[in-house]
């Protein structure tokens, strides 16, 4: 049985159609599309129609790609950016209704939900009721996750900051400038305050910063690994990155911000290790978990 899911987030819009292989989820599908909605979404205003227009047709698409390759359930959802704007639920029945898929605006909390139940999915070695940690870095937000396998997530922050809000607002030269990099951990630093995470036994980081990183680094992204990460991209433009290391540029450019993100969240939970899964495969694993028995 296939199951899909369209993510529509604030840097990206995403398609996964995958199944369940024993354990293991198989990808059949994967689409991608740099919709920086995020960038056009200003907190408490509505979303301009030609937006919406463009947004729709992304939508569209992907659902049609769903559909070909024999989707038996679908679900399509929307995070920060849309959440932050005037009218969310209005963009959503808007898109839903052209694109032929309902679309349902996640609060922070479920969205930190099916992240953990996405990244947790490859942690399965580890004991049911061992502490986790999962870090969310996103486009216009930010998560940090603690639960259990067994029992789901028990302790959760949404932080109202991501990669491309950073990147929008700091990210003006190429490479950045040190001074550039300081205001970034400075303004992580202020939003962090007073956050303290409970203690986990294994901590993994997931979004497109964290499977972008580790195409550069590995997966393992401890506080060493993350400081030479931007130091390395302080030094080197963009462009002569994304052709080294087979990357988007619009995801190179939002890289540095992305990667001081994740070196926040390591010093509260610890060095992370990048995860197989994250929201778009807690949608999938739960539609698969709820599919008629035969």
């Amino acid at each position: 049985m296939r199951a899909a899911c369209i993510d529509i987030g604030s840097n990206t819009t995403r398609l996964l159609v995958a199944s369940l292989d024993g354990e293991r989820l198989l990808p059949l599908v994967q689409e991608r599309h740099f919709t920086r909605l995020g960038r056009r979404c200003a907190p408490g205003e509505p979303l301009a129609a030609e937006v919406v227009e463009e947004l729709t047709e992304v939508v569209a698409g992907q659902v049609r790609a769903a559909r070909e390759a024999g989707v038996e359930m679908l679900r399509a959802v929307a995070t920060a950016a849309l959440r932050r704007i005037s009218n969310g639920p209005e963009v959503c029945a808007s898109v839903a209704g052209a694109a032929g898929v309902e679309i349902e605006l996640l609060s922070a909390q479920e969205e930190a939900r099916l992240a953990f139940a996405g990244a947790t999915w490859s942690c399965r070695d580890a004991a049911p009721d061992a502490p986790l940690g999962v870090v969310d870095v996103g486009g216009g937000s930010s998560e940090l996750i603690v639960g259990t396998r067994a029992g789901g997530v028990s302790w959760s922050r949404s932080l109202p900051l991501g990669s491309g809000d950073l990147a929008d607002r700091h990210l003006h030269e190429d490479p950045p400038s040190h001074a550039v990099l300081d205001a970034i951990r400075g303004e992580i630093a202020a939003a962090l305050d007073g956050v303290e995470a409970p203690p986990v036994t294994r901590a993994v980081a997931v979004g497109g910063s964290a499977t972008s990183l580790a195409r550069l680094v590995g997966p393992l992204l401890d506080a060493d690994t993350l400081a030479a990460a931007v130091d390395g991209l302080a030094a080197v433009p963009a462009e002569r990155v994304a052709a080294v290391h087979e990357l988007a540029l619009e995801r190179v450019r939002l890289l540095p911000a992305g990667i001081l993100l994740l070196a926040a969240a390591a010093a509260l939970m610890g060095p992370l290790t990048v995860a197989d899964g994250g929201l778009r495969e807690g949608l999938v694993l739960e539609q698969l978990a709820r599919r008629p028995s035969a």
